[in-house]
């Protein structure tokens, strides 16, 4: 009792520090809405209002019904181009995508010649043009079947039907919403456990706990229990008012059991921001340090990129990062609505590494404390 007692008591203390400390109240508002709310709303994955022109050289039927099927909100309407302005158009980057209808390209088609479309991608404009290429070219055969099948009612040898589960309207900003939160209580919960400890011991309050009667378990649960507090409370606030409420994000599973499993995993997360003071001398070198410890985290998580997609032997080393099993989890939970009969080995796997952390940096922080 004595311990639970010295332990709530130091988390007071630490709660009561950054209740004074504005510059760092500040940053947990922006990260938990503004960061949020705008890369959700304003960065949209896929294409959208992409810039588009038609050098038309047959003026038939075909080529005008190709330009009228670039709709918004993918494209902008099509605009006309003449064909002596093609290599200026796309160096000065005016438009994404430049389409050559050539000429008797409708003749050819009917003729059964299989005549060549041209379409000229401006590829700076990576992610628009990789996936607004193949949205073109979904288009044009589209219209091409369309045209050429015009009387005939005969249909193609299989019937595909796609269902989009858990988004169906393919909404980006959704999951980009739910991963800025994962991404944001990734770096807090390293930042402020890190910039905690080293603040004790570069104002001198460090000396002054080891002269009472604490351990380094007390001083290292109340650090990491009351930073956890700060961020719970703070993505709970973050889910209903910025995700639910601003952005209007169908959250379908249990935001309680999520918040359980965020707790779960700021246990590890924390735990790692201690391991990384104690071996930083300042805080500038801690910043330094933790650099290459999160970016990892962020990028190779499964959020940004997906898992399968990356080399073997980076998946398995993956699979000791904590922030891998957060990811999972996050996606299971808050769109599946998974339960924990779902989701309990990433729950085993998050809480093994947990413990493991929370040991390393124990022992680190009892040999800082003696050295």
């Amino acid at each position: 009792m004595h311990r639970l007692a010295h332990t709530l008591r130091l988390g007071l203390k630490e709660l009561t520090s950054l209740r004074h400390d504005s510059v760092l109240l500040l940053f947990l508002l922006y990260a938990f809405s503004v960061a949020i709310y705008m890369p959700a709303a304003g960065s949209v994955i896929g294409v959208h209002n992409a810039s588009v022109a038609v050098v038309d050289e047959d003026h038939s039927l075909v080529s005008r019904k190709l330009a009228e099927a670039l709709q918004p909100p993918e494209f902008q309407r099509a605009v006309p181009l003449a064909y002596n302005q093609l290599d200026q158009a796309m160096d000065s980057g005016r438009y994404t995508f430049v389409i050559n209808v050539p000429v008797n390209f409708q003749t050819d088609l009917l003729a059964g010649r299989s005549p060549e479309l041209q379409v000229n991608v401006d590829a700076t404009a990576m992610s628009q043009a990789f996936m607004g290429a193949g949205y073109i070219g979904r288009i044009v055969e589209r219209e091409l079947r369309d045209y050429a099948n015009q009387g005939s009612t005969s249909s193609g040898p299989v019937l595909l039907s796609a269902r989009a589960l858990f988004n169906p309207n393919l909404e980006g900003g959704w999951f980009l919403a739910v991963i800025q939160i994962v991404n944001n209580i990734t770096i807090l919960a390293i930042v402020l456990t890190g910039t905690a400890l080293l603040r004790e011991r570069e104002h001198g309050t460090l000396d002054h706990l080891l002269v009472l009667p604490l351990t380094a378990l007390e001083i290292m649960l109340a650090k990491i229990g009351s930073n956890a507090l700060v961020v719970v409370l703070c993505t709970w606030v973050s889910l209903e008012v910025i995700v639910k409420g601003a952005l209007g994000v169908p959250l379908a599973g249990s935001l309680g059991l999520f918040l359980a499993v965020t707790a779960l995993y700021l246990f590890a997360s924390t735990a790692l921001g201690i391991f990384l003071a104690t071996l930083a001398r300042s805080t500038p070198q801690f910043g330094l340090l933790a650099i290459p410890v999160i970016i990892p985290m962020l990028l190779l998580s499964g959020g940004s990129t997906p898992l399968d997609s990356m080399p073997q032997w980076l998946q398995w080393v993956m699979q000791g990062s904590p922030s891998t099993h957060f990811v999972s989890l996050s996606a299971a939970i808050l769109f599946r609505d998974a339960g924990l009969e779902v989701v309990w080995p990433d729950l085993a796997a998050l809480a093994a590494i947990g413990l493991a952390f929370f040991a390393i940096a124990l022992a680190r922080f009892r040999r800082s404390l003696t050295s």
